[in-house]
C-alpha cells in the first residue's frame, strides 16, 4: 500500500503561494537549482537543499548537507524526520506546510505530479515575469565573507580569496598612498608579517614616469607598519638585489639587539614592464616560518599593486589631458567668439544687428546677400548664436567648391557603394547640422537637379542618402548666402523660381566695406591686436598716414582683404608701428567697375538711339559668351526680337 496522498502548501516571498503534490512512490527535491522539483527562490537555500521521500506509509524529509540548514518548526533538522500533517518546514524565508488529502480550495497554483517549476507555479494575479526570478540579492556576500571563508579553505583558496578582495580594494583606491597601504595590509596578513614597508621610486605614486635606473636612494616610503621605518633598519642590500635582479627574495636575518631572528621577504613591484619599487616584509620568530608559498603570495600582491599603479598613472594622465583639453577648448571658444563677432559702429552694421535680433528667435530661412568677403558667414554665425539652436552644431558648406555629385553627397550623405570610392556610409551636412544651423554659401551655384531635392528638404520632407533607400528626417535651420544676382539667375532659368522665393523669407543685405568706411578703423585695430598676439610681434599701432590710407582705400576684397592686409603688415613690420608703405594695397577696381579708367574723362560723342542699342546688345552678347537666350533675358526682350535685330544689323 502506498503512502497517503499528501501535498506541500508553499509560501514563497518571491512568487507567492503555491501547491506541490507528493506523488506516491516518488521523491521530491527542494533547492535553488532549476532541476529541482520545487525551485526555491531564496538566496539562503542551497542548490540541492533537501528532499522528501516516501518511507512505508509515511513521508520523511532529509537535509542534503545544505549550507544554512533546514528547520522543522523552530528545531534544526539534523537527521531524517517523519512528517506529520501540520509540520512547517522553513528554508530561509520560504515556508512549506505538510498536509494530507486534497489542497484547500483557496490555494493557488496547485499542480499535479511531482512538484512545481520556477516559471509554472506563479500566482495567477501576479505579473508573469516574477516566475523567472530565482534569487534576490542586494549585494554580494563573497567579499564580506572572504575572510571567514579563508579560515576553512585550503591555502591556495585563502590566497585567491585575499587577492580577490585586494583587487576590489585597489580598484576603489584613488591615490598612490591608498593603493600602497591596501597592498601592504594584504601582504602582511597573508604571510603573518610583523612589520612591512612599501618603497616606490619618486614620482610613481603621483603617476609620473620612472627614471631609467631605479636605485635604493631613489625610493621613498609610501606605506609602512609601523608608520615610519628608520632607514637604517631597512636592509638596503636585500632591496638592491631585488631591484637589480627583478626577483623576489626570501631570506633570514639575524637578531638585532633584543629582537628575535626574523625572516625577510622582499619582492619587486613592476609597472610598465620593470621594477619601480619593493615590498619588504619581516616575520618574527613567534610567527609561523615564512615559506616559498608566502613568497609566491607576496609576488602576486606586488603584481596587483603594479597594475594598480599603472592604472592610476593612466587615470591621472587622462585627467590632466582632459583638463588641458578643456582649457584648449575654452581658449578656442574665446578665439572663435572673437573671430565670429562683428566689429564696427556704422549705421549699416547696427541695422544688420537689429535684423539678426529679430530673426534669430524664429525658424525662418534667411538669405544673406553681399559681395565676397563682406562677412556673410559672420552674419550666419550671429544668427545661430543668438537663437535657441546655439547649443547645436553650426555647419558651413560652400556650394561652389564641389561638383554636382560631390555636392549632393556632402549635403545628403551617401551609402556604401553609392559611387566609386564610397567605401562606407557617410552622413551629410544636413544630418551633421541636426538641431542646429546649416549655412550654405554661394547658393546660386547649386545645380538645378540638387535645387529640386534641396527645396523638398526645406519644405520639411525627409530625404534619402545618395545610393540609399532609408528616409532621413532632420530638424535644421538653413541660412543661405550668395554674392550673385539671383533675380537675374531666375530670369535666365539658372535658378529655380520656387526655391528663390522659399529662400527669400528673410533677406539680410551686407553692404561692402567701401560703403561703411566708419568700420575700417575699428576692424583694422581689431585685426592688429589679434595678429600681434598670435605672432608675438610688438606691433601696437598704425601711423596716421597708414590709417588715412586704410580709410581712403576702396577695399574691393572687403573685410577679407583688410584682414589679410593687416596680417601681412604685422608679419613684415620691423617697427612697433605700421606705416602706409607696409600695407601693400592693391590697385584692383571694386566689383561692378569695368576697370577701364583713363587719365581724363572722354569727351561726349553724340550718336543715334539705334547705334546705342546696337552697342549695348553686342556688349551683352559678348559678356554671356554669345548665348542669345541669356542675352535676351538680360536685355528684357524675346529671343525672336533679338534674332531680328541681329539679322537687320548684319544686312547693313
Amino acid at each position: 500500500m502506498g503512502s497517503p496522498a499528501a501535498y506541500l502548501l508553499i509560501t514563497d516571498p518571491v512568487v507567492g503561494r503555491r501547491v506541490a503534490r507528493l506523488a506516491d512512490g516518488e521523491r521530491l527535491t527542494l533547492g535553488r537549482a532549476p532541476t529541482n522539483h520545487v525551485v526555491l527562490h531564496d538566496e539562503r537555500a542551497s542548490r540541492f537543499h533537501a528532499e522528501i521521500l516516501p518511507v512505508a506509509d509515511a513521508w520523511t524529509i532529509r537535509d542534503l548537507a545544505s549550507r544554512n540548514g533546514t528547520l522543522i518548526g523552530d528545531l534544526p533538522l539534523e537527521s531524517e524526520h517523519q512528517l506529520v500533517p501540520g509540520d512547517t518546514i522553513l528554508i530561509g524565508r520560504t515556508e512549506l506546510v505538510f498536509q494530507f488529502g486534497d489542497p484547500p480550495t483557496d490555494s493557488v497554483g496547485g499542480l499535479s505530479g511531482t512538484g512545481a517549476t520556477a516559471a509554472g507555479d506563479i500566482d495567477s494575479q501576479r505579473d508573469p515575469w516574477q516566475g523567472a526570478i530565482r534569487h534576490r540579492r542586494a549585494r554580494s556576500r563573497l567579499l564580506e565573507e572572504i575572510r571567514e571563508t579563508a579560515e576553512v579553505v585550503p591555502r591556495v583558496g585563502r590566497a585567491a580569496a585575499e587577492l580577490c578582495r585586494l583587487a576590489f580594494a585597489l580598484g576603489r583606491a584613488r591615490d598612490g598612498q591608498s593603493i600602497a597601504r591596501q597592498a601592504l595590509d594584504s601582504a602582511m596578513q597573508g604571510v603573518h608579517a610583523a612589520r612591512g614597508v612599501v618603497l616606490l621610486a619618486t614620482g610613481i605614486a603621483a603617476g609620473r614616469e620612472p627614471g631609467e635606473k631605479i636605485l635604493p636612494e631613489n625610493l621613498e616610503q609610501v606605506a609602512a607598519v609601523p608608520e615610519i621605518w628608520p632607514t637604517n633598519l631597512i636592509p638596503l642590500g636585500l632591496v638592491t638585489a631585488v631591484l637589480a635582479t627583478d626577483e623576489a627574495l626570501l631570506a633570514s636575518q639575524a637578531a638585532a639587539g633584543d629582537h628575535p631572528i626574523v625572516a625577510c621577504i622582499s619582492a619587486p613591484i613592476r609597472a610598465g614592464g620593470r621594477a619601480v619599487g619593493v615590498i619588504h616584509l619581516e616575520t618574527s620568530a613567534e610567527d609561523a616560518e615564512a615559506s616559498p608559498d608566502d613568497l609566491e603570495f607576496v609576488m602576486a600582491v606586488c603584481d596587483a599593486l603594479g597594475v594598480a599603479i599603472e592604472n592610476l598613472s593612466a587615470r591621472e594622465m587622462l585627467s590632466t589631458r582632459l583638463a588641458t583639453t578643456a582649457d584648449e577648448n575654452e581658449r578656442l571658444k574665446r578665439r572663435l567668439g572673437e573671430e565670429g563677432r562683428m566689429v564696427g559702429t556704422s549705421p549699416a552694421l547696427a541695422m544688420i544687428r537689429e535684423q539678426i535680433g529679430r530673426v534669430a528667435a524664429t525658424k525662418a530661412t534667411v538669405l544673406v546677400r553681399g559681395e565676397s568677403g563682406s562677412g556673410k558667414e559672420l552674419v550666419a554665425r550671429e544668427i545661430h548664436e543668438a537663437g535657441d539652436r546655439k547649443s547645436g552644431p553650426f555647419v558651413c558648406l560652400n556650394c561652389a567648391a564641389l561638383s554636382e555629385t560631390l555636392l549632393e553627397s556632402e549635403l545628403f550623405g551617401h551609402e556604401k557603394g553609392a559611387f566609386t570610392g564610397a567605401t562606407e556610409r557617410k552622413a551629410g551636412k544636413f544630418e551633421a547640422a541636426h538641431k542646429g544651423t546649416l549655412m550654405l554659401d554661394e547658393i546660386g551655384e547649386m545645380s538645378p537637379a540638387i535645387q529640386a531635392k534641396f527645396l523638398r528638404v526645406l519644405e520639411g520632407h525627409p530625404f534619402e542618402r545618395l545610393g540609399g533607400s532609408n528616409r532621413v528626417q532632420v530638424d535644421v535651420r538653413v541660412v543661405a548666402a550668395t554674392n550673385r544676382n539671383l533675380e537675374q539667375a531666375v530670369t535666365a532659368g539658372e535658378f529655380r523660381r520656387d526655391l528663390y522665393f522659399r529662400l527669400k523669407v528673410v533677406e539680410i543685405v551686407v553692404p561692402p566695406l567701401r560703403k561703411r568706411p566708419e568700420d575700417v578703423e575699428a576692424l583694422a585695430v581689431h585685426f592688429l591686436d589679434r595678429f600681434a598676439a598670435e605672432t608675438g610681434r610688438r606691433v601696437c599701432e598704425f601711423t596716421p598716414a597708414a590709417m588715412h590710407a586704410l580709410k581712403a582705400y576702396h577695399w574691393p576684397g572687403n573685410i577679407r582683404e583688410l584682414r589679410n592686409c593687416v596680417e601681412r603688415a604685422v608679419v613684415l613690420s620691423l617697427d612697433e608701428s605700421i606705416d602706409a608703405h607696409e600695407l601693400a594695397l592693391s590697385h584692383l577696381a571694386p566689383p561692378g567697375d569695368t576697370g577701364q579708367q583713363s587719365e581724363e574723362p572722354s569727351a561726349f560723342v553724340p550718336e543715334t538711339l539705334e547705334a546705342t542699342e546696337r552697342r549695348q546688345v553686342m556688349k551683352t552678347l559678348e559678356a554671356v559668351g554669345g548665348n542669345k537666350t541669356k542675352a535676351a533675358a538680360i536685355l528684357g526682350i524675346e529671343r525672336s526680337t533679338l534674332d531680328r535685330k541681329l539679322a537687320r544689323w548684319a544686312s547693313r
